[in-house]
């Protein structure tokens, strides 16, 4: 398996700055076109569980809009093949001292990257 070719991973490291420049900016729309419109789709967050598109909108669709803007930090980019990859990060969200953790699994369906799974939680400090 091609791990990291070049192409590859340039395409999903900018699909992913997208997708961080559309979470601090609270573009719902952007968020909605790159998450992968399936009930199949998971993403878990720090405190919901969400299994399905639909719960994945409704929990963006209710968020507070202030507060998003955070510094990433360790970001891992990795890409198996032309079609998957994987997105781990730290976090840390403005005015906190708390870090936080992110992981995504991208798959590319119908020539485009989508997140398929999602996991975001806090350190204990």
């Amino acid at each position: 398996m091609d791990i990291n070719l070049p192409d590859v991973h340039a395409e999903v490291s900018a699909v992913f700055a997208r997708y961080e420049d559309a979470l601090v900016n609270n573009r719902i729309d952007v968020l909605d076109e790159l998450f992968w419109a399936s009930p199949h789709t998971v993403r878990y967050g720090v405190g919901e569980n969400l299994h399905g598109i639909d719960a994945i909108r409704a929990f963006r669709n209710a968020r507070p809009a202030q507060g998003l803007q955070r510094s990433l930090m360790n970001t891992v980019i990795t890409t198996f093949g032309r079609d998957l990859a994987t997105a781990m990060t730290e976090f840390q969200r403005e005015g906190s001292t708390r870090s936080g953790r992110q992981s995504q699994t991208w798959c590319r369906i119908d020539g485009r990257w989508v997140v398929v799974a999602a996991h975001v939680s806090l350190l204990m400090t």
